[in-house]
């Protein structure tokens, strides 16, 4: 009995990846605000442009990732994101998330699964538009 299916575990790594995605960028819109999440990405040294390149990059990606729509060049689009809350925001915090200001832990994870998502090739991607 054949009990494995790629493009099955793709689906279902697509969809989480791409509600994790959609609700970080909604958290920055809805709770923080856009010059809320441009004011902290100042605070961090940056230009407060990238929080709103950061927001539409969350919301744009997450539902490009639930549609299926270059999905795997969509998920290795976003690592360099995730890698930049490790190294500006989470790194020095420790490990666990639930760490005050939140560990890295959490968005390493969601790296190794957009990894995981692109490496799985075209099985992630619903349509090759």
């Amino acid at each position: 009995m054949h009990t494995t299916s790629p493009a099955l575990s793709a689906l279902i790594l697509r969809v989480s990846l791409g509600l994790m995605y959609l609700a970080h960028g909604a958290t920055k819109l809805f709770v923080f605000g856009p010059a809320g999440t441009a004011q902290f990405f100042s605070s961090l040294g940056l230009p407060g442009f990238v929080g709103y390149l950061s927001m539409a990059a969350e919301l744009a990606g997450g539902l490009l990732l639930i549609l299926g729509i270059k999905a795997r060049w969509v998920a290795l689009a976003l690592v360099p994101l995730l890698a930049g809350t490790i190294v500006l925001v989470h790194g020095a915090n420790g490990w666990m998330f639930t760490n005050p200001n939140g560990g890295w832990e959490y968005p390493a994870f969601l790296i190794s699964s957009s990894l995981a998502l692109f490496l799985l090739g075209d099985t992630a991607d619903t349509r090759q538009a």
